[in-house]
Order: structure tokens, then sequence, then C-alpha cells
């Protein structure tokens, strides 16, 4: 049976869990700071230990890469990689907007976790249950609210809005009937529903290929890029 060590530090809530095909190990989740740097090592330690195995003991590793805060998805990305190569297993890479719709993942509904990106920016995406796995609709973004009300509009399904959205709740409210914004209990990720969700994902091909999914730009790059305009559009911020 596979012992899989899954990392969710997508934005401000830090989960990891250690679990055993379908059974949780051990799990911890925080939701009141953002010192991922300082909590993510010593949790995973822990959380091994308590699960009464070594290091070695893992078959696999689970992590969401994104879309979300820049440091906390660099974070996860960088330590999954390091654990991965290091111990020579399988890493799966997946959606931080999937890990979180995977709160709903029971209801009939659209699922659209969405992220605040500030200014009624936002990252988001739509998803639905089919079967025993939760697919993808519209497909994950970086776009403003304004732009994101009319695809909602599209459907006449009943749709669940997950997440910790502040002032854009009120908008998605007002002008579009068929939703509701969920309480903010469904914004904090579960690591152990993404490796259990997860665990028959193919791993990934090359370990030292993988990259945060950023879904936009970082500042360092758009600076750059503005002041470089004739030399093309290759990233200049390394992403790991």
């Amino acid at each position: 049976m596979a012992k899989i060590l899954s990392i969710d530090t997508s934005n401000t809530p830090l989960s990891i869990s250690v679990v055993e095909d379908d059974f949780v190990m051990a799990s911890e989740t925080l939701t009141t700071h953002k010192k991922h740097a300082e909590y993510m090592l010593p949790i995973i330690e822990d959380l091994v230990k308590k699960s009464g195995l070594t290091p070695a003991g893992i078959d696999k590793i689970v992590v969401a890469t994104g879309p979300g805060s820049y440091t906390g998805i660099r974070m996860a990305t960088t330590v999954a990689k390091t654990l991965a190569s290091t111990l020579e297993i399988p890493l799966i890479t997946v959606s931080s907007l999937w890990s979180l719709a995977l709160n709903r993942f029971d209801s009939d509904a659209l699922i659209n976790p969405i992220f605040d990106a500030r200014n009624g920016n936002m990252f988001t995406g739509l998803y639905k249950r089919n079967g025993n796995k939760l697919e993808s609709v519209v497909a994950d973004q970086h776009t403003n609210i304004d732009n994101w009300i009319p695809v909602l509009k599209n459907y006449s399904d009943k749709i669940e809005v997950l997440g910790d959205i502040g002032e854009l709740s009120a908008q998605l409210t007002a002008e579009v009937s068929t939703l509701t914004v969920l309480p903010r209990q469904f914004a904090v990720p579960n690591a152990t529903l993404m490796a259990i969700h997860a665990n028959d994902f193919k791993p990934v091909d090359n370990v030292d290929a993988v990259v945060p999914n950023y879904l936009r730009l970082t500042k360092a790059e758009a600076d750059w890029q503005k002041a470089h305009p004739n030399e093309g559009n290759d990233n200049y911020v390394e992403k790991y």
C-alpha cells in the first residue's frame, strides 16, 4: 500500500498530510500565518515520524504547485522536488485550485474555487464531479471579476464558490443568481483529500523540470519584459 506525503502551501493555509492509500496516518493544517518557510519542514518531519515512518518509507509525493502565493507555491514545489529526487520516488503535481475544490467533491454543483489576487483580480477555474473524478470545466486562469462573471452566467447549474474572497463575494452573489459563496471553512485546502484523489495520477516524467504554476508573471519578470520589449518572452526569473 502506497504511503503518500502531500503538501499544499499555496496561500495562507498550510496543509500537510501522510496518507496510506485512502487512510490518513497523520495530518496538520495551519491557517493563522504565512510562515511556511519556518514551519513546513519541521511539520513534515514530525508527521512522518508520527506515522511510524522514516523518510525512506514514503512511496510518493503529491504537491499543489499553483496558482497562488508566489512564495507559498515556490517553497512547496522546491521541497517536494528535493524530497522526490533525494528519495528517488514519484512526484505528482496538482492544481491548487483543484485541491481546494475537493472540499466539495460530493456536490453536484459546479465548483468555483477562487483565490483573491486583489483589486478585483483572481485566480479561478470551474470544476465538476464526473463519477469518482473532479474534472476541469473551465481551465485555471488569472482574470478579473468583471470578466469572470459572464463566464459563470453561461451555466445554468448551481455554482458553489470556495475561497476567502472578501469584497468579491458581494459582487458575485449580486450578479450571478445561481451562485452561493460557501462559509470560510471551505476555503482551507485539505492535503489528505489531495493525496487520496491524486493517488492514481501519473507522476511527472522529469522531477527537475517541475516549476510552480504561477499563471501570471512575477513582478520581476513583468518589470524585466517592460524594460526589454524587444528581447522575446522568455522568463527572466527562474521559477524554482
